[in-house]
């Protein structure tokens, strides 16, 4: 199992940062332009629970899988949501958003995801993978949350 987590903060107030994770599809996908359509499955009245079909296109290929809201804060001035699914059957994915509201007009924007193999043959890709795409992820939140 390998852990990443990386901090950025992001000139746009919490409210409009949260919008990316917590809005529409649209709004989903200018920051996750690889998932294509997200199809509620069952819905709770907290979140915390909800299930979606999520379809996500690399190249070519495309994949389908069902994520799970397994917590979800919605503060003023904190956000937290954490999601789970599985990739390929071969990756058990969580994946942590957490928001910290500085000023009207300033968030500290943190993820972290944690990659577990679910096959014993993919254990050694995980000695091999970098935060890059941490990163990358961050710093299109970050892009994506300024200019609007």
């Amino acid at each position: 199992m390998k852990t990443w987590t990386k901090n950025i903060e992001i000139q746009a107030p919490i409210e409009h940062v949260w919008s990316f994770f917590d809005g529409s599809l649209d709004k989903m996908q200018q920051i996750m332009p690889q998932v294509v359509e997200q199809k509620p499955i069952h819905i709770t009245e907290n979140k915390v629970g909800s299930v979606y079909r999520q379809t996500y296109k690399e190249g070519k290929r495309i994949e389908e899988y069902n994520v799970e809201t397994l917590e979800y804060v919605d503060e003023p001035t904190y956000k937290k949501l954490k999601v789970g699914f599985t990739l390929a059957n071969l990756f058990e994915i969580k994946a942590l958003y957490e928001m910290t509201k500085i000023h009207d007009h300033q968030t500290s924007f943190t993820y972290t995801v944690t990659n577990r193999p679910l096959k014993w043959f993919v254990k050694i890709f995980l000695w091999f993978a970098t935060d890059k795409v941490v990163v990358e992820f961050l710093e299109r939140v970050k892009k994506e949350a300024e200019k609007q």
